[in-house]
């Protein structure tokens, strides 16, 4: 991309929050006379940065725009008739508009805070209900990463159910039906490898269900040829034998077949891509995972349940949290960390506004047209594999017949899939025409007799019957809860959204302060392009040449993130921060395995990492050893020492966050590095907490040799209330030949591991936010964001340091981009939840709670918020802190009071009765700020946090009374 000449309008002025003027002030207030004094104390001077980063001048937002432009213009939008999960889709204009491309819904965090959070809990209540009805299972979680990481997710449960009580020799056996989707199988080889699961891939008749061996088996319905089977005896069979079932299944197709749940499954997942998600050349997608309830202490994930506020009214929370594995570290059976909550939501608004009978239209419609083509090219002489169908069909033809048909398509514009072992598959969805139709015939050289026909009252063909057997449709009744009755008209459609939208708080009302997550602004410019059909409406399998604008973008955002990190190679691929992790260890072990060090398996991991980083390593087959933290916060170097000699001969990786996760520059990052270096082993850097290093430091300047970035972090990516994400890794040479490939487009390493997501480039069309973000920063505004975020962590220590106690800070006495402070010296009067909770009433969310140290809040305020936010935020918690002072004083009654009783709801402010002994405008209106407009009322009063203490339902309860299907 050319370089531009700079303007006034450049976007690191509209990105950055403070003002030359504010900038000058908070210097002042922290000591200290200039940005670079402040960074020179900071950033320790061994490991800065010599020379700028090597990216691109900065340019505006207009420029930038007409560049990608042109970038879309290579992207060739072909009809995709391709399948292999994934479809073309209709986005209902009005959740396109009021949830897909609107800040109020994309730029919420997780919902770990209920209160303020209401709306999107319902959503995905209703997205968890649509899978539940449309599976007929009892339990479904709020999503997963995509159907390849969902089917490994089952596999790796029910392989620990199995064998939970087993010293040796474990069943580890895993059969996998031939007919599973190529991407699917590559995901599930990549997580058993290192587990030591054996995966046997096979026509279900010839399975043979071993007991002993075999623990779990896995179907496709339909199959990757479009053939829908009776899978009622292979279950039976394996139930008799003790072996689990997982069927991964089309949501949509489960509208006219008898669901898994009906014929016995353990387990069912997939992905709900076409529930109205454009394709996005592979992401992001909500995948689901749905299961019995005997596992729902099991699933990987978040639960969305029913519970109550302290005023007894019904509210959502996540239940079962306690399986994330911030919490269960080395013991994690998973380290799924990011959910695609968005897309989620985006899915279960398709199935409101649709309805059962709405889907089951499109359904008919698909398959009806299915099989019209089918019947025509029988007719003409074609071969297709079975006759029953539900969308997809594969037609038997020679290498030549194939070649031809391929050349006429594509001059057509149309994509088909074309198997390895041969043949065409052609899968219809709910875009398909009757010049569809035509087309297709005219690339077969057959006639079609049909030339169109009225729509029957169910939304099917006239004159078209389905060619499934009787035993295979489905009879039960689904969506049958209002929420997906009430919502049908646009206008009831919009202002659900909003309602739903108004009980959550997000970017567009405040900061989001959180420690880690790094909550900074989601820029109209770098989101707009995302819905553009030019890279919204591409497969993800679509031949190379049809992307060319795409695979332009991949190689300069690789390149760019190379040269962020010190590093010289990139893959795109892993589509979370925990799958980046993941995918950096997997790397690892295959470097140590070429140079036939297998044997090298131990991870050293301090205690104060994300808990996903032990997860992670268990998962990746290493056996973790963790190392203690010095009264600093640093990791001590005296006992990773220590550690690294006793492991030598076994040493693999080293896993650290740099700055530290309690907000440190440590000092002795160098040396960590040299010492685990010395013994044999290489060093993993996490990436959490690049928004402090991108232009000062780096990743391969410390020493790492491979890292893992949250583009939903530091690149801009929003976290769309729990997802999207994405966790590109960076490496240095040695490691670059095993970076993840991909069994259906060229990418990886020479060497390269198998894939660890099911999409090439994983969720590819938000890669253009991070890509936006670089090319408008350039090097000088990407170094100045990494400044401005320190510089707004100062700020805020600063002003709050004579209130509070700031656990860590670097040698030069300062933070990084992220701050402890202490609230266990309050804990008789004030919990770090009830802060939490007091915020709200000031209009803010919560820092990160107890993390990484318990009782205590971890702030970072990012380089987007101005001087006026912080000040607000700081006031706020200075406030706070004076309530706390009165209730130690005694003036104000130790149990019922503002902060234990926060936050205060509308309806209880202005409800006929106060029982309270502080007033309302103490409650409510604290602080002068708060009447201006800053105001932001939660929908409940304080859920409880407890797990054990209430009854929860993970669907839609009925209307007036919960259900009687609980998790405890």
């Amino acid at each position: 991309m050319r370089a531009l000449t700079p303007r006034h309008d450049q976007f690191r002025h509209r990105h950055i929050g403070p003002s030359a003027e504010e900038t000058t002030e908070m210097l002042a207030t922290i000591g200290v006379e200039t940005l670079s004094e402040l960074i020179d104390q900071t950033v320790p001077e061994n490991i800065r940065l010599r020379e700028p980063l090597q990216v691109d001048s900065a340019v505006s937002e207009y420029y930038y725009l007409q560049h990608l432009k042109g970038l879309a213009s290579r992207n060739k939008v072909f009809r995709s008739f391709v399948g292999m999960g994934y479809h073309g889709t209709i986005t209902p204009s009005v959740i396109l508009r009021n949830l897909f491309c609107n800040p109020g819904w994309y730029t919420q965090y997780t919902p770990y805070q209920a209160e303020i959070a209401q709306g999107r809990l319902e959503s995905l209540l209703n997205f968890q209900t649509m899978v539940s009805d449309l599976t007929a299972m009892p339990v479904a979680n709020a999503s997963l990463l995509d159907e390849g990481t969902a089917a490994a997710e089952a596999m790796t449960m029910f392989y620990g159910h199995k064998n939970k009580r087993v010293k040796s020799d474990p069943a580890n056996v895993f059969l996998v039906s031939d007919l599973v989707l190529p991407q699917t199988l590559a995901v599930l080889r990549t997580r058993a490898e290192p587990l030591d699961i054996e995966i046997r891939v096979g026509s279900v008749a010839d399975f043979e269900l071993d007991e002993a061996r075999v623990f779990g088996i896995l179907l496709q319905y339909p199959g990757a040829n479009g053939m829908v089977e009776d899978y009622r005896d292979i279950t039976e069979r394996a139930k008799a034998a003790s072996i689990t079932v997982t069927v991964a299944a089309d949501l949509l197709a489960l509208t006219l077949l008898v669901p898994p749940g009906e014929w016995g499954a353990d387990a069912v997942v997939g992905n709900s891509q076409r529930f109205g998600v454009p394709m996005g050349f592979g992401g992001p997608h909500a995948a689901y995972f749905a299961t019995l309830d005997t596992f729902k202490r099991l699933i990987p994930g978040r639960i969305i349940g029913v519970s109550q506020d302290r005023h007894g009214n019904q509210a959502l929370r996540m239940a079962l949290q306690t399986r994330e594995q911030h919490i269960r570290r080395e013991k994690a059976t998973s380290n799924i960390c990011t959910a695609q909550a968005l897309l989620a939501n985006m899915a279960a608004m398709y199935a409101c506004y649709h309805g059962a009978e709405g889907l089951k239209a499109i359904a008919l419609r698909t398959h009806h047209f299915t099989i019209i083509l089918a019947d025509a090219l029988r007719t003409a002489g074609f071969t297709l594999a079975g006759e029953q169908f539900f969308d997809t069909i594969h037609v038997e033809a020679s290498p030549e017949k194939i070649a031809g048909i391929r050349r006429s398509a594509e001059t057509e514009g149309y994509n088909f899939f074309y198997p390895a072992e041969g043949g065409i598959r052609i899968s219809f969805d709910e875009t398909v025409a009757t010049t569809d139709l035509q087309a297709v015939c005219r690339i077969f050289k057959v006639d079609l007799g049909y030339v169109g026909a009225e729509l029957t009252p169910s939304g099917g063909i006239a004159g078209i019957e389905t060619n499934l057997a009787p035993a295979l449709r489905r009879t039960s009744d689904f969506l049958t809860h209002p929420n997906f009755h009430d919502y049908r008209t646009e206008t009831e459609m919009m202002r659900y959204l909003k309602r739903l939208e108004n009980k959550d708080l997000s970017l567009t009302h405040s900061m989001i302060p959180l420690g880690s997550c790094t909550m900074k602004l989601n820029a109209a410019t770098e989101l707009i392009p995302v819905s553009w059909p030019e890279f919204a409406d591409i497969h993800p399998f679509a031949p190379i040449e049809q992307a060319q604008g795409y695979k332009e973008l991949f190689q300069e955002l690789e390149h760019d993130l190379a040269e962020i990190t010190g590093f010289t190679a990139c893959s795109l691929q892993p589509n979370s921060g925990a799958s980046g992790e993941y995918a950096g260890l997997m790397v690892i072990r295959a470097y140590h395995q070429n140079r036939n060090e297998s044997h090298r398996n131990v991870a050293i991991i301090p205690e104060s990492a994300h808990g996903t980083n032990p997860a992670s390593a268990v998962m990746a087959g290493m056996q973790v050893v963790v190392v203690k933290s010095d009264a600093a916060g640093n990791v001590d170097i005296d006992d990773l020492r220590e550690k690294a000699e006793a492991h030598s001969d076994k040493l693999a990786a080293l896993m650290i966050t740099y700055p530290s996760t309690y907000g440190v520059f440590e000092t002795g990052v160098v040396e960590m590095c040299e010492l685990v270096h010395a013994h044999g082993g290489l060093v993993y850097m996490d990436g959490a907490n690049m928004n402090a290093q991108v232009g000062l430091t780096s990743p391969g300047r410390i020493g790492a040799d491979v890292c893992h970035l949250n583009l939903h972090k530091t690149f801009a990516i929003p976290h769309g209330g729990g997802g999207p994400g994405m966790g590109p890794i960076c490496c240095n040479e040695k490691l670059a030949p095993f970076l993840p490939g991909h069994p259906l487009q060229d990418t990886g390493g020479l060497k390269g591991t198998s894939a660890v997501a099911s999409a090439p480039w994983g969720s590819a069309s938000i890669l253009l936010i991070s890509y936006a973000y670089i090319k408008m920063l350039g090097s000088r505004g990407l170094r100045e964001a990494s400044e401005f975020a320190i510089l707004n962590a100062n700020y805020i220590k600063a002003r709050i340091q004579d209130s509070y106690d700031v656990l860590f800070t670097g040698e030069g006495g300062r933070a990084a981009h992220e701050l402890i402070i202490d609230l266990r010296p309050f804990k008789s009067v004030m919990s770090a939840g009830d802060l939490a909770k007091r915020l709200i009433d000031y209009g803010f969310h919560a820092p990160t709670l107890s993390w990484p140290v318990a009782g205590t809040v971890m702030i970072e305020p990012t380089e987007s918020e101005s001087k006026d936010e912080l000040d607000r935020f700081c006031d706020a918690l200075l406030a706070i802190r004076r309530e706390a002072d009165a209730i130690a004083r005694g003036e104000v009654d130790a149990t019922d009071n503002v902060l234990q009783n926060a936050p205060h709801t509308i309806a209880e402010v202005t409800g006929d009765e106060w029982h309270h002994p502080y007033s309302r405008s103490e409650a409510a209106y604290p602080l002068p700020y708060l009447r201006q407009g800053f105001k932001f009322w939660p929908s409940v009063a304080r859920v409880d946090d407890g797990y054990g203490d209430r009854n929860f339902v993970c669907t839609c309860p009925p209307v007036s009374e919960y259900s009687s299907t609980v998790v405890q």
